[in-house]
């Protein structure tokens, strides 16, 4: 841990000498920031599409886990009075906090999406529904199937058990692979650097040899490598990741039509973790640089 710290320190710690070591430009310099900035910038995306995933997990199962739907399907005749009956039912039924059967107005904004404005619902032989809110103990779904089929024989129980579980499970796998994709650019990342480091070690072998002949120890060879490629990612990512918190924010707004793209981006305290991308970027630098600089140092020997 000590050895860690004092490492950071000689980084953010000017060494003039130590520099001129490590070439400044060049292909390895703009590799190691265009990566760490394009990585920084996935980064971003993969940690919103995630977050919001994991909210709409949420939302799903905070609206659907205490509603249910009753659908009647009668003649027209006697739609009211079942569905009156289904009322009375309701009423009487532990665990139901409330229940209403939806207008015309209501069902007709239900079908709007498949069938366009407009529709003529008391025209048409359309089920009446009847949504039911549970309480927080909830109430005993085949016991409810049992009195509605007894009271009201053509009443139909959808507890949304069915279609809930799959859309939430899905959503947390989304959220399952944001998090995947963020250890993949970690990894991706760590790779890219190691493969600069190591082009920048083998073509600096001939200035290795002459610091060593005059006196430079491997430790400092070591450092200015360390610290330069690591300035580079915290650099490179901290460009990308702000680029990417601007598309985040110019993103348009859809609504609550979305699916999972309504509300991607973050929220609240969510705001501080990208800002958290540019040193993790950087902590990745310097570990698989200082674990690249070891291996060919012992090798050059």
């Amino acid at each position: 841990m000590k050895s860690y710290v004092a490492i950071l320190k000689r980084i953010f710690t000017r060494d003039a000498a130590a520099d001129r070591v490590v070439p400044p430009t060049g292909t390895t310099a703009r590799l190691t920031l265009f990566s760490a900035g394009a990585m920084a910038f996935l980064a971003v995306f993969a940690l919103a599409l995630s977050l919001a995933a994991g909210r709409l997990a949420d939302r799903w199962g905070e609206e659907l886990a205490r509603t249910s739907t009753i659908r009647i399907t009668a003649p027209t005749e006697q739609l009211s009075a079942q569905t009156e009956a289904a009322l009375r039912v309701l009423e009487t039924t532990p665990g139901v906090a409330a229940a209403r059967a939806l207008d015309d107005e209501e069902q007709r904004a239900l079908l709007e999406p498949w069938f366009g404005p407009d529709l003529p619902v008391e025209d048409l032989p359309i089920p009446q529904l009847i949504e039911v809110t549970e309480t927080e103990d909830g109430f005993d779904a085949e016991g409810l199937r049992l009195r509605l089929a007894a009271e009201v024989p053509n009443a139909v129980l959808d507890d949304h058990t069915r279609w809930r579980r799959p859309m939430i499970a899905a959503a947390s796998r989304l959220r399952l692979m944001g998090w995947v994709c963020i250890l993949l650019i970690v990894g991706a990342v760590g790779a890219m650097i190691t493969l600069a480091a190591n082009a920048a070690l083998a073509a600096n072998a001939r200035v290795i040899s002459v610091l060593r002949l005059v006196g430079a120890t491997d430790d400092y060879i070591a450092d200015a490598f360390v610290r330069r490629f690591t300035l580079r990612a915290l650099t490179g990512a901290g460009v990308g990741t702000l680029i990417g918190l601007l598309a985040i924010i110019a993103l348009p707004s859809i609504g609550d039509t979305g699916g999972v793209l309504t509300g991607l981006g973050f929220r609240g305290m969510h705001w501080v973790l990208p800002l958290l991308i540019p040193p993790f970027a950087a902590i990745v630098a310097l570990l698989a640089t200082q674990a690249a600089a070891r291996r060919v140092l012992t090798e050059l020997d």
